[in-house]
């Protein structure tokens, strides 16, 4: 049993954000498949077997409390997650994967690590560049992104969405292996 966690803020004034990510991941993983919706006060979950898909309705700084309940939900451990995020720390459109480390200031990452008591967490990062100068982070992190920028996110969240599928089949092992030959064919990760 495994499950895929996009990070995010609900609401259509937040839909189409770069801190939203996590949620287009999630999204574009449940479009394929028969999945079941469940909603909770907590998060809206979606069931497939044994795959689930969280997008927490918590907001971002608080995906802890999310993540935790879906413990209390299903039989995973921390390892049995993949958390799904933005990163400014990573150029645009990059794909980092890695299995486990800090929260790099990203504050709903940091409420996921303080919530489960552990950094072995795995997490798919995409990178949406440094904020531009003289502006605010949340103000960046908040905004949507437009053309040449939007378009090289859409292509980071296909190929994030191929390595979460494989992860939620697989395991780490397994996207492991998607993010590699992603990196062979040239993809920015």
């Amino acid at each position: 049993m495994r499950a895929v966690v996009g990070l995010g803020n609900p609401g259509p004034e937040y839909a189409l954000t770069r801190h939203n990510l996590g949620f287009w991941v999630v999204d574009r993983l449940r479009a394929v498949g028969r999945w079941r919706r469940v909603l909770f006060p907590w998060g809206e979950l979606f069931l497939e077997g044994d795959r689930t898909l969280l997008k927490p309705l918590t907001y971002m700084n608080r995906s802890g409390e999310a993540v935790r309940a879906l413990l209390a939900f299903r039989p995973l451990t921390p390892q049995d997650i993949l958390l799904v995020h933005d990163d400014v720390d990573l150029p645009t459109g990059a794909v980092r994967l890695r299995e486990r480390g800090g929260d790099g200031g990203h504050l709903g990452v940091r409420s996921v690590i303080v919530a489960l008591g552990t950094e072995d967490v795995p997490r798919l990062k995409l990178g949406i560049g440094p904020k531009p100068q003289g502006v605010d982070l949340a103000d960046y992190v908040l905004t949507q992104p437009q053309g040449e920028e939007l378009e090289r996110l859409r292509a980071a969240v296909a190929f994030a969405a191929e390595v979460a599928a494989a992860f939620l089949k697989g395991g780490y092992a397994a996207a492991l292996r998607i993010h590699s030959r992603g990196a062979a064919a040239g993809k920015e990760v």
